[in-house]
């Protein structure tokens, strides 16, 4: 399965189409569509990747579970803000519990 078709079906789950996915990453109405015959920029395929709240190994094939990778390499901006800003006494344990709260109340905000 390509990235676009990825995409695509990623999109249609959430009820989204790809223009609606193309604005919420701030990417011009059409860049999706291009992706048919062009690879994605990493930018843009992050971009589109934290609109559908998957990692963009996903995206690109690399793995086929859907949930971004908790690794300090692969965490949102905000995601670093809040795991660095905890206590700094927590075990590695709970500051991921905190994490996965947070992305899972992304997830409900995305679902409004």
């Amino acid at each position: 399965m390509s990235t676009l078709d990825r995409v695509k079906n990623l999109s249609r789950s959430k009820g989204l189409s790809l223009q609606d996915v193309s604005s919420k990453a701030g990417l011009g109405k059409n860049s999706i569509y291009k992706w048919k015959t062009q690879n994605p920029s990493t930018e843009n395929l992050q971009k589109v990747a934290s609109v559908l709240g998957v990692s963009t190994d996903y995206l690109l094939g690399n793995t086929d579970d859907p949930e971004p990778s908790v690794s300090s390499d692969n965490l949102t901006k905000n995601q670093k803000l809040i795991a660095y800003s905890i206590d700094p006494d927590i075990s590695d344990e709970e500051r991921q519990a905190i994490i996965n709260m947070v992305k899972e109340a992304m997830k409900f905000r995305r679902r409004l």
